[in-house]
């Protein structure tokens, strides 16, 4: 496990991990309605919408931090709420193009997510990309989130690839802190926190949308490296 910068130079890029929440889809409304009902059922203050994205984004047992030792009614209670809202989710701008992208250009692709394996495919089929993934790895018994750096490894096992030879796109400092634990190369993209907020996470490379991303992948793929 390293905690030293990764960047592409002397590196082949055959695969793209890529958090779902807020970097794929936006899903935050089921989170942000979700998590507001249960903070007023449980007596605790509203959080804004900018509040709940950073939280989410850290990745730092937030149901606890915010819960302590109610965390797991706490939890079964946010659960039964996000569920109703299950559907309200939409791609971000730039995200179904990159991913018919990355299929043509024969780049292999898979979302590391700390939602839980079953909601992360429900989402994912209803917006029609199942097919578009080489694999999905959310949570699931056995399974630690993010910044842990398991799923990132298990995303590279599904896809038979190396860890230095993928890139993780995220747009919070857990996707960064797991992508570089792991070995790949920690890409952030500024949706939720500020290009420094993620390179102090460790990004090599931060971008302010998808599109941004495919451009800066098309340039790897044409010129083999990048200078970071």
């Amino acid at each position: 496990m390293s905690d030293t910068p990764q960047t592409t130079q002397d590196r082949s890029v055959r695969a793209v991990l890529l958090d779902l929440d807020g970097t794929l889809i936006d899903a935050f409304r089921p989170i942000i309605i979700a998590l507001n009902q249960t903070l007023a059922d449980f007596g605790l203050p509203q959080m804004t919408d900018d509040e709940v994205r950073r939280h989410t984004g850290n990745g730092e047992c937030s149901m606890t931090s915010l819960f302590g030792e109610q965390r797991e009614a706490a939890a079964a209670r946010f659960l039964e709420y996000h569920d109703e809202h299950l559907f309200d989710v939409r791609p971000m701008p730039g995200a179904a193009e990159l991913l018919d992208w990355l299929t043509v250009q024969g780049v292999a692709s898979a979302i590391v997510t700390s939602k839980s394996q079953l909601r992360a495919d429900k989402q994912l089929d209803f917006l029609g990309w199942g097919t578009k993934l080489g694999a999905v790895i959310g949570l699931c018994e056995g399974r630690r989130q993010k910044p842990d750096p398991h799923t990132v490894h298990l995303a590279c096992e599904a896809l038979n690839m190396p860890v230095r030879d993928c890139i993780m796109v995220g747009d919070g400092p857990a996707d960064i802190k797991a992508a570089l634990r792991a070995g790949a190369v920690p890409v952030g993209l500024t949706h939720s926190f500020t290009a420094d907020e993620l390179s102090d996470a460790g990004a090599a490379f931060c971008f302010a949308s998808l599109s941004e991303v495919q451009t800066w992948l098309q340039g790897l793929l044409q010129h083999g490296q990048a200078q970071s």
